[in-house]
Parts: C-alpha cells; structure tokens; sequence
C-alpha cells in the first residue's frame, strides 16, 4: 500500500511537533483547569467561577492589565519605529555598514537581567547620569532616576532590546524590494515620506506585522525588566502571576496566566489588523 505523501510529512514530524504540542498543550490545559478549579494542590478540586469573579473584581488586576498592554504597545511600536530608518539605510552595503549593522544588533546577544542591572548601574542614585548631570552643572544633586512611576526604564530596556529583532525582520523585507520600484516612484515625483508611505510600507506590512506580534507578545509577559527596573508601585501580569504563586495562590496565579495568554493572543491579532490597516490607509493619501 502506497503511503500518502502529506501522511509520510506528518510521521516524519510527530516526534519533534507532536512532543512539543503534547508538552505546550498540557501546560495549557492545567493553567487553564486550575483557573476554574480543578488540580488544586491544596484541598479539594472542583469546578468553580469564584477564582475568576475573585479577580476580575480586584483593582490590582486591572491596573496590571493596563500596564502590562501600556509596556506591549509602547514597545512593539517603539521598536519598529526606530529600526525603520536604520533598515533602510542599510538596504545596501557601504563601507561599515557589516560593523554598524552588528553593533545595532548586539543587544539580541545580551540577556535581558544583564542589561536591566546595568541600566539600572547607570541611573543609579550615584550613577554615571547622575555624576555627569552635577559635573556639567545642571543638577546641584543626584536624583532619584531608578523605578519611576511612568516605567521610562522598562520601555527604553524593552525598546533597546527589541529594536534589534523588528531590524533583522524589516531590513529583509526592505532588501527585497528591486530598485526599479523605488527608482520608478521616485521619477513620478515621490518624495522620500511618499516613496515610505505608497512603495516600502506596503511591501514591508507583513513583516512589519510579525515584528509588532512577536515584539508585542514577548513584552507584555516581561518579568525581568518590570522586576528591576519597573515602577514599585505597579505591577505587571507576569509579576502578579509570580507573586500569588509565591503566596501559595495556584489557582488566582492560573487565572493571571490564562489571562495573559489571552491578552498576548488577541492583543497580538488587533495589533496586525490595526498595523495592517493603518499602512492600507497611509498608501492610499
């Protein structure tokens, strides 16, 4: 009997997929079960609503909702915005543009708890801002910089982090746009913001979309750098999450999770929708 070719893909692929599904899958299936009652590891298990009623009727919950998509939106959009510029510029090699490309790239090389102590090192209460402002004579002394209430550190490490991924994306997508297209736009008049708004931005919305997704999604779960460098009278998601597991609160910390996954998912897919139509729009002024 002949094997199906798509039935043979499959085989090939259930040992690595299928064991990678089975294990996602389950974790899924347990946060989510624990959130309505079930696998408690204290006491008995059974299905209840009042995890849930519980939560979304703490203020607590809600202020971490709002910051933690206030973190994700700034920074996917941050992210994309500066590495625009830097992707088209480095749409043909000149010289030095290898070395400029790497050292804009050199924060995916580093961990997100290393680079929020040593931004946290150069805000400090004696640090080198600190230092430099008195020495220039602008401050007459050090300033509390660390843990600001509107979370400046989180979104500049958050941005300074995932500027470099939204480049490696977008500078490929703009590398593969022919210089005919832009040498066309460019003789019927186009100026440089209109060749960006009608010629790159719609060539590059998909790739724009999945750096925004990716970027949006790995920021709104962040617990390193709201840990460090965050505000300390707001908390995230992930945060939240982790303090109610410390606390022995399986079942609320489940609920926190399934809602950030939740968050991560939908708000991923407005954000592509709204990426998408917002070039769509920009290209038909």
């Amino acid at each position: 009997m002949t094997i199906p070719h798509w039935l043979r893909v499959a085989l090939l692929l259930l040992p690595g997929v299928g064991l990678i599904g089975a294990f996602i899958g389950s974790v899924v299936f347990i946060a989510i079960a624990q959130s309505f009652g079930y696998y408690n590891l204290t006491g008995e298990s059974g299905f209840t609503l009042d995890y849930w009623r519980e939560m979304l009727d703490r203020r607590l919950f809600e202020r971490s909702v709002a910051y933690s998509l206030y973190v994700g939106l700034f920074s996917a959009v941050a992210s994309v915005i500066i590495a625009y510029p830097f992707a088209f510029w480095l749409r043909k090699p000149f010289p030095g543009s290898p070395l400029i490309g790497a050292v804009l790239k050199a924060p995916l090389l580093v961990h997100g708890l290393v680079a929020a102590f040593l931004y946290v090192n150069v805000i400090a209460y004696h640090g080198i801002i600190n230092q430099f402002m008195q020495w220039i004579g602008l401050w007459t002394g050090p300033r509390v910089l660390q843990n600001d209430n509107n979370a400046i550190g989180v979104l500049i490490l958050q941005t300074w982090k995932n500027m470099p991924f939204a480049l490696l994306l977008l500078t490929g997508a703009v590398q593969a746009i022919s210089d005919d297209v832009l040498d066309a736009a460019r003789d019927m008049g186009s100026g440089p913001f209109a060749r960006f708004r009608k010629v790159i931005a719609p060539l590059t919305a998909s790739a724009l979309q999945a750096a925004m997704v990716i970027i949006f999604i790995g920021a709104v779960a962040d617990y390193s750098f709201q840990a460090i460098a965050g505000p300390i009278n707001r908390q995230s998601l992930a945060q939240l999450m982790v303090f109610f597991k410390g606390d022995g609160q399986w079942n609320n910390a489940a609920v926190v999770g399934v809602s950030l996954m939740a968050i991560a998912l939908l708000g991923s897919g407005l954000l592509a929708l709204v990426a998408r139509l917002f070039v769509k729009g920009a290209s038909l002024r």
